[in-house]
């Protein structure tokens, strides 16, 4: 076949330099109803919030991991109004790990902000996670929300680093019973965690709270949430991913935060609560955050609110109820695949 002229963007160079830092957020809603009922919602929040208040330049990376239209519908319209930079529709599930792995790969920033799909990010977010990854040496992850739980688990490293920082500045680290209450009651709340199995999550764990170059921080970080480099994340994982690929749709989370911790990369959090854990629902007062940020949002009837649980606080219930949901949402989806 013949060349009609010449590709006119022969010779032509790019007006682009890649930001630093590459904000990548992992959605999954594969329905509307039971457990992701609400999905949309949540996370149209977690994006607005990005949105709102992340300072420029940033790229947004999206990687959608086999949601249903509605949400892919709502990924694309802000794909094509310019607010997501990059959009991933996957047809199907290839697992968070896969996913996770291709996010490194396509991300432009040497650094990457990470969040699952129900984490509403607070001003000033960005600027308090890269003094940290900045200022203090061999940073591996900085979350934006601190779990007390975290400090026994994958922190060994930053422990170490912290008594060795102790010895010498001894007035710069700070050991205790240091958390808000409020945080833990957040916590719990978004995370459907009873106060028994919370309190005895953290029996006999203290709160680490490091200054250095005066830059405070709390020891841990998670996975949920976290800014981590691109080269730290591309190297857990291509330990972990061996073949290139993982037949698990979730789990080895906790893995990752291992392996990273056993190359003595620290892990931390912002002193100041830089994010909130939606869980899968949205309350009055995320509603009333997300509206002093100038983001219009719906509250949504939240199950695990203490003002509301009555009878769906007890366990047995829960898990009475929780089975006919499972039963009937088998039950549509069976019935769909034999018409």
């Amino acid at each position: 076949m013949a060349r009609l002229g010449t590709n006119p963007s022969r010779g032509q160079q790019l007006d682009f330099t890649p930001p630093r830092v590459t904000v990548a957020v992992l959605v999954y809603a594969p329905n509307q109803s039971g457990y992701f009922q609400h999905r949309l919602d949540v996370t149209r929040l977690t994006l607005e919030s990005i949105i709102a208040n992340t300072p420029k330049p940033f790229e947004l990376l999206v990687f959608d991991n086999g949601s249903c239209q509605e949400m892919t519908d709502f990924l694309k319209e802000l794909n094509q109004m310019g607010k997501i930079d990059t959009l991933v529709l996957s047809a199907l599930n290839i697992g968070k790990l896969n996913a996770l792995w291709r996010v490194a790969n396509l991300a432009q920033g040497e650094i990457i902000a990470y969040s699952d799909d129900d984490v509403y990010h607070l001003p000033g977010w960005l600027p308090a996670h890269l003094q940290i990854m900045d200022s203090y040496p061999n940073v591996g992850a900085v979350t934006g929300f601190y779990i007390k739980q975290r400090v026994v688990m994958s922190s060994e490293s930053t422990l170490r680093w912290v008594e060795a920082y102790r010895n010498d500045h001894p007035g710069l680290v700070k050991s205790g019973n240091l958390i808000p209450r409020k945080w833990e009651e957040e916590y719990m709340e978004n995370s459907g965690r009873t106060e028994e199995r919370y309190q005895g999550e953290i029996d006999g764990v203290e709160d680490v709270v490091v200054d250095y170059q005066g830059v405070k921080a709390w020891v841990s970080a998670h996975h949920f949430q976290m800014m981590t480099p691109k080269k730290v994340l591309l190297e857990v994982l291509s330990e972990m991913l061996e073949d290139g690929w993982s037949d698990m749709m979730m789990g080895r989370m906790v893995e990752m935060d291992d392996r990273m911790d056993a190359k003595d990369y620290l892990r931390l959090t912002t002193y100041a609560q830089t994010m909130r854990l939606l869980g899968n629902a949205i309350d009055d007062e995320v509603k009333d955050l997300a509206a002093r940020d100038g983001i219009d949002t719906q509250a949504a009837v939240n199950a695990v609110s203490k003002k509301r649980r009555g009878i769906w606080g007890i366990p047995l219930v829960q898990k009475i109820a929780q089975r006919i949901i499972n039963w009937l949402y088998l039950g549509i989806h069976e019935n769909g695949r034999t018409e």
